[in-house]
């Protein structure tokens, strides 16, 4: 396994630990269809939340946050649909937030969360 897919994995851990301590409910983590992937997908109040998780041990590259273009934004949206279509309940509200991990493990990460960044 490559270096990039262990950080990656170890972020999206950090992620949603944050996420917890900030009163999300984790529903799913690496939720998949043909489409493609959804990091993670929780509840915040009465809003279910579509979550990309980007993970870089520096910032030589350009910060995490950057990573997310808005092909990835729109692949994001047609994946959130989609979950909400297989729901029995589909949420009435929902957003999509994304969340950068700056570290690496074995060391305090810096995370950063954006709300309705779409």
């Amino acid at each position: 396994m490559a270096y990039k897919d262990d950080l990656g994995r170890w972020g999206e851990s950090v992620a949603a630990e944050f996420l917890q301590e900030k009163n999300y409910s984790i529903l799913h983590q690496n939720w998949r269809n043909n489409m493609g992937e959804i990091d993670i997908i929780a509840v915040s109040g009465e809003t279910t939340v579509f979550i990309e998780v980007k993970t870089r041990s520096s910032t030589r590259f350009g910060h995490p946050f950057e990573a997310i273009t808005t092909e990835k934004l729109a692949r994001l949206r047609r994946l959130g649909w989609a979950w909400c279509r297989l729901q029995e309940t589909p949420p009435v509200k929902i957003r999509i937030d994304a969340v950068a991990v700056l570290g690496v493990p074995g060391r305090v990460p810096r995370v950063e969360h954006l709300r309705g960044v779409f």
